[in-house]
């Protein structure tokens, strides 16, 4: 099965000619409309999109077949995908969320950590939610080069070197 990974999700109606609102996940957002069609989470449904203009917090766009409020409001909350390899490769220090998460994690001793559970970002920058045996509350690592020196996709692991108090001794 091919992954898929959430590139945005359609959030309302915008006006009464069917225009969607969308939100993008993709950096630059606009880039969105460069992956052809545009899946449903199981795939089952396809979308092509036009993207109209910018809106607060998104895009208003046109999707094809849709051509009512009523059609546009239906689509509110559904979340849209590609398939992995549709993505651009990234430079060798950026790497996407959808590959982090599931990751081992390592200490620089060899001693296993946990997983990579999410990877978010409220503003400050990125960092790790790791759970695993031994942690009651998942950590919180910052997703620096000095916190997270190694990161090796193709091995499926990350060398962490957390500073003191994030993973219990």
């Amino acid at each position: 099965m091919t992954r898929m990974i959430s590139v945005g999700v359609f959030v309302g109606a915008f006006g009464v000619r069917g225009e969607v609102r969308l939100k993008s996940f993709c950096s630059p957002p606009e880039a969105i409309a460069d992956y052809g069609p545009l899946s449903s989470e199981g795939g089952e449904n396809k979308y092509e999109i036009k993207l109209i203009k910018p809106i607060k917090q998104g895009f208003a766009v046109r999707v094809k077949g849709i051509a009512s409020r009523e059609q546009a409001e239906a689509l509110a909350g559904t979340r849209l995908f590609v398939a992995r390899a549709a993505l651009p490769a990234l430079a060798d220090d950026e790497f996407y969320h959808a590959d982090l998460i599931g990751l081992a994690v390592f200490d620089t001793g060899g001693r296993e950590l946990g997983r990579v559970a999410a990877v978010e970002n409220h503003g400050a920058g990125d960092y790790l939610e790791i759970t695993g045996p031994g942690l009651k509350n998942p950590a919180l690592l910052p997703f620096t080069r000095e916190a997270v020196p190694t990161v090796d996709l193709a091995a499926g692991r990350l060398i962490v070197d957390a500073p003191e108090g994030v993973f219990p001794p």
